[in-house]
């Protein structure tokens, strides 16, 4: 192999893993994300790289190598390689493939859903246009399924297609089965997480049942609180709108490197919040299986108010944990309802 001019040995590579995850040994084949890796220690585990060998790299790289050996080999090229927006978090030989349009920001973080998600297709989760820090992310939900759609057609050309979408994800995925739709391929499944539009598409009475709940809950919790604690928790929240109506201040005065997750996220999330003003769901001609958590505080109680109407044909079913619960710690109950849903449509196709 040609090692281009920021090549560095599985050695060096090694004792980089091992100081910013702090264990060790750690196998050429170990993976980031099973090692305890978080978005933090990408940052910190490329900002060393970047020193060692004067080469920077964007965080979500990690992504696409998540272990020494194959970062070993990437470095060892002289330019990156083109990556479609899917990352791999389980691998399979059946087709087709399962998608997994994350929530705000673009975080692929559904490892631990998808090992338990019994099946043998290949599962992936899509990265956000933006997440390398090299692009700018998109600000409207039409162009990311546009996008989204034009790579899928590389990994998978036809039908049927099964997308599954968390949160402001599942606008995506549902935006991405519409277009699917139109051009005559067939979606075979198509699951919403807890997602819901902007609220200013909610019809009038669902729109004003959570308000209500929203002004109850805050209410409560800062009843719960000290004053100060009160007072600090309003300021927080205030400062967000702030930084959300300037979307990229806060990303030009930080200090870490614009190839950081920790600038990238944030300009996405702030292009996903764009996007979510401005999306109206269409109504589908197609089922939409909707999943929900028992506990949610912030969104509504009943997603049927809001989905019936916009949808041909819906199905509810309820999992335990809150909104992000539902995905990061009682996801075996998730993940046990989707492999249902897959063998259903594959058993019936």
């Amino acid at each position: 192999m040609n090692r281009g001019p920021g090549a560095m040995t599985v050695e060096v590579l090694t004792e980089i893993w091992q100081r910013v995850l702090q264990r060790s040994p750690i196998g050429l084949h170990d993976n980031f994300s099973d090692l305890g890796g978080t978005d933090l220690l990408a940052d910190k585990l490329f900002a060393e790289i970047a020193q060692v060998s004067g080469r920077d790299l964007p965080s979500a790289t990690i992504r696409y190598a998540p272990t020494i050996a194959a970062l070993a080999d990437l470095l060892g090229q002289a330019t990156l390689p083109r990556f479609l927006p899917f990352v791999q978090l389980k691998a399979g030989s059946e087709k087709p493939p399962i998608l997994i349009a994350p929530g705000l920001g673009g975080r692929v973080n559904f490892f631990q859903l998808a090992k338990h998600i019994r099946t043998g297709h290949p599962i992936y989760g899509i990265q956000s246009k933006g997440t390398d820090g090299m692009e700018e992310p998109f600000e409207r939900v039409e162009d990311m399924a546009k996008f989204y759609l034009g790579a899928l057609k590389e990994l998978q050309p036809h039908g049927p297609y099964i997308l599954v979408g968390y949160s402001f994800g599942g606008l995506v995925a549902l935006e991405m089965a519409q277009r699917l739709s139109g051009e005559g391929e067939n979606v075979a499944l198509l699951v919403l997480m807890d997602t819901y539009p902007h609220p200013r598409y909610f019809p009038p009475g669902p729109r004003l049942q959570l308000t209500v709940k929203r002004t109850r809950n805050r209410i409560s919790l800062m009843k719960q609180m000290p004053v100060r604690g009160a007072l600090s928790h309003f300021v927080r929240a205030l400062k967000r709108r702030l930084q959300i109506a300037g979307a990229y201040h806060r990303t030009r005065s930080s200090v870490a490197s614009r190839l950081s997750f920790a600038r990238a996220l944030w300009r996405v999330e702030a292009g996903d919040l764009v996007a979510l003003a401005r999306y109206r769901p269409r109504f589908y001609r197609g089922k939409i299986r909707f999943v929900r958590p028992e506990t949610d505080h912030y969104f509504p109680s009943d997603p049927i108010p809001v989905w019936k109407g916009l949808a041909a044909e819906l199905e509810v079913e309820v999992v335990p944990g809150d909104h992000l619960g539902m995905v990061t710690t009682d996801f075996e109950s998730l993940a046990a309802v989707l492999t249902r849903y897959v063998g259903e449509v594959i058993d019936t196709k």
